[in-house]
């Protein structure tokens, strides 16, 4: 991901050919329709990891970018069979360097709601 294009909606990052500007300012159907066209597209990467981990991948992926999953021991212990992953996935939760405690919630949210045996 670019950091120097816009973000529109609830975090899509403006791609050369969208219809969208900087300061552009999305209807909540519109943004909502964005966001899921997103993450379909996200999670199709992980497909092949199976419907659970490929929901879970590709939300993290929405967030932190496809390079740093795939690089991420999140991505390898899945790869491998190992489910033992909440650690490694609520880890993700810094920016610039520093923890921050809504990232935090946000990934044990995320975790509960799309991994754990409900």
């Amino acid at each position: 991901m670019a950091f120097d294009n816009p973000y529109v909606g609830y975090g899509h990052c403006v791609q050369p050919g969208d219809p969208y500007r900087r300061g552009c300012q999305l209807t909540e159907r519109q943004a909502d329709a964005l966001l899921r066209k997103d993450l379909r597209k996200f999670v199709s990467l992980y497909k092949h990891m199976g419907e659970k981990n490929a929901i879970l991948l590709g939300t993290l992926a929405y967030n932190i970018g496809p390079g740093a999953v795939n690089k991420s021991s999140v991505y390898r212990k899945l790869k491998r069979g190992d489910t033992n992953i909440y650690k490694e996935y609520t880890s993700h939760c810094h920016y610039k360097g520093k923890f921050h405690r809504q990232l935090h919630q946000r990934r044990q949210t995320e975790y509960k709601l799309l991994f754990s045996n409900l």
